[in-house]
C-alpha cells in the first residue's frame, strides 16, 4: 500500500530551516530505501514539516517504519541543536526529555493513480507556495527534479508509475 505522510515540527517551529538538518532527513530516507525497507515515491523537506510518499517493502509491512524514521531523525537533529534551541523542545513527559515532532503525524492511503498524482503535485508545489523557489524542480530538498527529469542523482527514488 502506497501511503502519503506528513510530519510537522513541534509547534510549527523552523527546526528544519538549516540545510544540514534537511540533509539528516534526506539521508535517513535514502537509508530506508537502500536497506530495502521502503520504496520512496516522493518527498519534500520544508523548514517546519516534511511530506513523503512511500510504500513499505514486504518484510517491513508489519513494522512501524515511520516511527523508527521519526525517532532516528529526531535523535540526529538533537545533536545539531545548541542549548538554547534545545530548550524549545524540552518535554515534560516521563518517557522522553525532548519532543521534536507533533504527535499523530498525518497519513493517507493512496487508493488510485489520480489521488497519488494529486498528492505528488501537492508535495512538489510546497516550496513554490512558500515562496522558497519559483519552480518546483529548483528546490534542492524535494523529489520534483527527479520527476522533471532534471536530476537523476535521486537514484533511490522509485517512480510512482513503477508501483501502481
Amino acid at each position: 500500500m502506497i501511503v502519503f505522510h506528513t510530519a510537522t515540527c513541534l509547534n510549527w517551529q523552523l527546526l528544519l530551516a538549516k540545510n544540514n538538518r534537511k540533509q539528516i532527513i534526506l539521508d535517513s530516507l535514502q537509508f530506508l530505501c537502500n536497506d530495502n525497507r521502503i520504496y520512496l515515491i516522493a518527498f519534500v523537506i520544508m523548514p517546519n514539516h516534511i511530506h513523503w510518499i512511500w510504500e513499505k517493502r514486504e518484510d517491513w509491512r508489519d513494522k512501524n517504519v515511520k516511527q523508527m524514521f521519526l525517532k532516528y531523525t529526531a535523535q540526529q537533529i538533537k545533536f545539531d541543536l545548541d542549548e538554547t534551541e534545545l530548550l524549545l523542545y524540552k518535554c515534560t513527559q516521563a518517557d522522553r526529555n525532548y519532543h521534536f515532532w507533533e504527535r499523530r503525524s498525518w497519513k493517507a492511503e493512496m487508493t488510485n493513480r489520480k489521488v497519488l498524482e494529486q498528492k505528488l503535485n501537492y508535495i512538489h508545489n510546497n516550496p513554490v507556495k512558500a515562496n522558497l523557489v519559483s519552480y518546483q524542480e529548483d528546490y534542492l530538498f524535494s523529489s520534483a527534479s527527479f520527476y522533471a527529469q532534471k536530476e537523476r542523482a535521486w537514484n533511490f527514488i522509485t517512480h510512482y508509475m513503477d508501483r501502481i
